[in-house]
């Protein structure tokens, strides 16, 4: 099954830079992470915790930096993703700076679904559109 491409906002703070002014390279981490929260719902998340005992957990994470975001730049994060089995998501995404001709970064997660003893698990059906 494949995604509606996918908008999300992320303001580059200061703290969010490193001695070279641009966005120190771990944060594209974080700013993919808040998409696909967006993308779940940070309820839904919580509730596939705290009833079924489920979360997701980065099994492989494959990044490229083309251009470096800078203090004060709005992205936008653009996000696609395939079920790429019963056990695993792969999310597609990309930043792109304010009049960007290209992605600054680009990125592919991929997400496998554990229980609470890190036990390998189908993923859950939860409506992702």
């Amino acid at each position: 099954m494949s995604s509606q491409l996918h908008h999300f906002t992320a303001q580059v703070y200061y703290e969010d830079t490193d001695h070279s002014g641009v966005v120190y390279h771990a944060n594209y981490l974080k700013y993919f992470e808040r998409a696909r929260e967006d993308i779940i719902g940070i309820e839904e998340l919580s509730r596939l915790w705290h009833e079924e005992g489920v979360g997701f957990a980065v099994y492989r994470a494959d990044l490229s930096f083309h251009e470096g975001a800078v203090f004060g730049d709005t992205l936008d994060i653009r996000t696609r993703w395939d079920k790429e089995s019963l056990y695993r998501v792969i999310w597609h995404q990309e930043v792109w700076r304010p009049g960007g001709e290209k992605p600054a970064v680009t990125g592919e997660i991929h997400l496998v679904c554990l229980d609470r003893n890190k036990k390998l698990r189908p993923l859950p059906e939860i409506s992702l559109d």
